[in-house]
């Protein structure tokens, strides 16, 4: 094994399932979903309570405004916070992020016009890079092919969750003195600002998500993972003020241990000395050598200063694969976020009562309230969870990641050409035509987005530069989502201004097939054979040291630690027959 990096997996043996890291990582991850969702349900009033403007046709395109300006700060610094995360680790970033988003949805609440309210998500977004750091996180910690599917599917799943109680919270808690005046009475904070609510309660939220990153969560990146952490150093010490067995101290000894020997391997340079947790069969437990001992020591008995392997260039990083599935995350990236934008909008408008030119003119929506919107969202997350958990690991073993991305993105496109015409169904069966749609978009979604996170992992020819990898991939999705709305949005503004209300969506269609096509472009790239990456040849190079027997090095620090002058001419008798230039050949 290579000094420097701990090895990937025991030949023989497989490395279990990394349960306790990935629901710590999700408990922080839910806390983004719940706060970035919950403004949906009530973004349509909250624009119109701006009185801005006094053409409804125009509220779409100011929600769609609000929503990209989160995304576009997010493009801004994505690729700043993904090659931080390479230099100061993935945890502190990641913690940063929550930060950002907590101090965003206080602002955001307290907004009472569109500059306020624009520039308090442009705040989470320059704050937020968590985008790619998780995916980052989470290539860190999975290392078995085999769990891939499962684990790349977890954030997606704990995004439907937070997808199903954030619009729920918004939803619920938005206006509380008009839906709740028992409650809260006319004349207060709440009346003042009537969105603040559900902002303080993902607030809080946050808190949560931030106290359970700092005190559990482990730091993934292979060169800083072994650095002391104050947070986790708290952590334990609260989970052993609860454990009445000891069972913790034990496994925190045992941890220790593994510890101190994984460090001494991933310093700059070798040990300081031959070190070992017992004794050998023959001699006596050896000691670490002193700072004092002689210099000559260490090349005397071959070890060499280790030298860290230089990652990749960014533009060697960047390979063909690379930024086909770049490429493939934007473009979902932007027809998805288009929906999310434009369904709530749809649902809010008032029934037209204008009669339809068939095919193509007609408008109108459903003229829901945000309360059920609400409740609409929280069943498509519901379902949400089961395809994420449950379809697509299924199909993904089954047939690999690439076909079940192709199969899902190739269909997608009917999907936006149908949306539009559920308000020409019977009123009996328009919120089952809706349920429908919403149903064949949670499936694809769940079948595109963690497929194309593994292969853009996958793809990647060395794990150090995957924090900048996700960055770029995390700057381009945001970018995409911060055009996505704008566009959208004005696209359906203008559809609506001459009677075509499916515009934006059949727009949106269009880039979805951009998408299909693209596809076909992607290659389905394994781990292993993506090619040797930086790691793989400092092993090979490292894999030459000359393995000296331990007893022998057992015998030179005793000789090395006598008092005696003599102790440099024992250690040469001893070790000088061993070096590589005075072997005999084989």
């Amino acid at each position: 094994m290579a000094l420097g990096r701990l090895p990937r997996s025991v030949p023989g043996t497989r490395t279990p399932f990394p349960y306790q890291q990935l629901f710590i990582l999700g408990l922080c991850r839910i806390c983004e979903p719940i706060a970035f969702m919950s403004i949906f349900p009530y973004i349509y009033f909250m624009i119109t309570s701006f009185h801005i403007t006094n053409d409804e046709d125009q509220v779409g395109l100011y929600a769609g405004l609000v929503t990209s300006a989160f995304a576009f700060a997010e493009f801004s610094t994505g690729v700043f916070w993904g090659r931080l995360s390479d230099k100061i680790g993935r945890k502190p970033v990641l913690m940063i992020g929550l930060i950002g988003t907590l101090l965003s949805m206080l602002v955001f609440g307290f907004a009472s016009s569109l500059p306020v309210a624009l520039i308090a998500r442009a705040l989470g977004g320059a704050l937020n890079g968590n985008i790619g750091v998780l995916q980052t996180t989470v290539a860190e910690i999975v290392t078995e092919k085999e769990h891939q599917p499962s684990a790349y599917a977890i954030m997606p799943f704990v995004w439907s969750l937070g997808s199903i109680l954030g619009p729920l919270i918004g939803g619920a808690l938005a206006e509380p003195c008009k839906n709740y005046p028992s409650v809260f009475s006319q004349g207060t904070l709440f009346d003042a600002y009537p969105f603040l609510l559900p902002n303080i309660v993902c607030a809080v939220i946050l808190v949560v998500g931030i106290l359970v990153g700092i005190l559990f969560l482990e730091e993934t990146h292979q060169e800083k993972r072994y650095r002391r952490d104050i947070g986790l150093e708290t952590g334990r010490k609260i989970l052993r003020l609860f454990d009445k067995e000891g069972g913790l101290e034990s496994f925190d000894k045992f941890q220790d241990a593994n510890f101190e020997e994984s460090r001494s391997l991933l310093e700059d340079e070798a040990p300081p000395g031959y070190r070992t947790t017992e004794g050998s069969p023959r001699y006596p437990s050896s000691r670490s050598l002193s700072p004092a001992a002689p210099p000559y020591t260490r090349s005397m008995l071959g070890v060499q200063p280790h030298k860290k392997a230089a990652p990749p260039s960014i533009q060697t990083a960047f390979t063909r694969p690379v930024i086909v599935h770049i490429i493939g995350y934007g473009i979902l990236a932007y027809h998805t976020m288009s929906f999310d934008q434009l369904m709530p909008i749809f649902l809010s408008s008032k029934v037209s009562t204008v009669p339809p030119k068939l095919p193509f003119q007609f408008t109108g929506g459903f003229g829901m309230k945000s309360r059920d919107e609400g409740v609409l969202m929280v069943g498509q997350g519901f379902y949400a969870m089961f395809a994420q958990a449950v379809l697509f690991p299924l199909l993904a073993k089954r047939f690999g990641c690439l076909k079940v991305f192709r199969m899902a993105v190739i269909l997608w496109p009917a999907l936006y050409f149908l949306v539009p015409y559920t308000v020409l169904l019977p009123p009996q069966y328009r919120v089952l035509g809706i349920c429908f749609c919403l149903l064949w978009r949670t499936t694809a979604q769940a079948l595109t987005y963690p497929p194309n996170n593994i292969m853009l992992a996958n793809s990647a020819p060395s794990m150090l530069v995957l924090g900048a990898i996700n960055g770029v991939a995390g700057s381009t999705a945001s970018l995409c989502r911060a055009f996505g709305p704008t566009i959208t949005g004005f696209v359906y503004s203008k559809g609506l201004s001459i009677g075509v209300s499916g515009l934006g969506w059949w727009v949106t269609g269009l880039v979805c097939i951009m998408g299909a096509m693209e596809s076909l472009l992607m290659e389905e790239r394994t781990n292993d054979s993506s090619g040797p990456s930086p790691m793989d040849d400092e092993e090979e190079a490292t894999s030459d040291h000359t393995m000296i027997d331990p007893l022998t090095i057992d015998a030179a620090i005793v000789a090395a630690t006598r008092p005696d002058d003599s102790s440099a001419e024992n250690i040469s008798k001893i070790l000088i027959p061993l070096h590589p230039e005075n072997r005999l050949p084989a």
